[in-house]
């Protein structure tokens, strides 16, 4: 019996992914959280084999969940089901620890595939997303910024405050905290001002 945990924000999602699984005798669904925060408190007490996740989340985003999860846990396993296709999610999923890349068109076979595979200690991909990183149509930097630091990133280009940020994303101060030190140490900046200047030159952000 493979132990599912789901990280999903939208209600409605959620339960539609426990209506589909439930229909599947070789798993069982341990619980379910609506955002990365809850997601790591939902892992230390279940443990699951698997975790479904989503990646734009509140609070907490999936690419942070994951990389916290995988820290604490080395033994975790993730598979992300989201609508973003792009490089950009994809790579801060991969590179924070994710085992699997699933869009939310896929069928319920291809899920129930997907968490097996990932179960098995496999990595699955899409194939959409398998295809774009064989073809090569990726190209990441190591230290790339996740999709939430970006999101922090504009708000600083905007002049935004930490508690600003805080308000706007919804997220915890202490967390925009560590968003800002992230940004940062991955763009060689030692300060807020340095880093939207880096971040410009680079076309990450455009303060147009």
């Amino acid at each position: 019996m493979i132990r599912v945990a789901i990280v999903e924000d939208q209600r409605i999602v959620r339960e539609g992914l426990i209506a589909v699984l439930e229909d599947e005798a070789s798993i069982a669904i341990v619980g379910e959280a609506a955002n990365g925060q809850e997601a790591l408190h939902l892992y230390a007490q279940e443990l699951p084999d698997v975790v479904l996740m989503d990646l734009q989340m509140p609070v907490m985003d999936g690419p942070t969940a994951i990389g916290q999860l995988c820290q604490r846990w080395p033994q975790a396993k993730v598979l992300v089901l989201t609508t973003y296709a792009t490089d950009e999610f994809i790579w801060a999923a991969l590179r924070a620890g994710a085992k699997g890349y699933l869009l939310k068109d896929a069928s319920a076979d291809e899920l129930v595939s997907a968490i097996q595979a990932v179960a098995r200690g496999m990595t699955h991909l899409a194939p959409d997303i398998a295809a774009k990183l064989v073809a090569g149509v990726s190209n990441p930097q190591p230290e790339s910024l996740t999709p939430r630091e970006l999101e922090v990133l504009h708000l600083l280009g905007r002049g935004r405050s930490n508690s600003e940020i805080a308000l706007e994303l919804d997220i915890a101060l202490r967390t925009v905290k560590v968003h800002v030190q992230n940004i940062l140490g991955k763009l060689g900046a030692t300060n807020r001002t340095e880093a939207v200047s880096i971040a410009v030159r680079q076309k990450l952000i455009s303060l147009t």
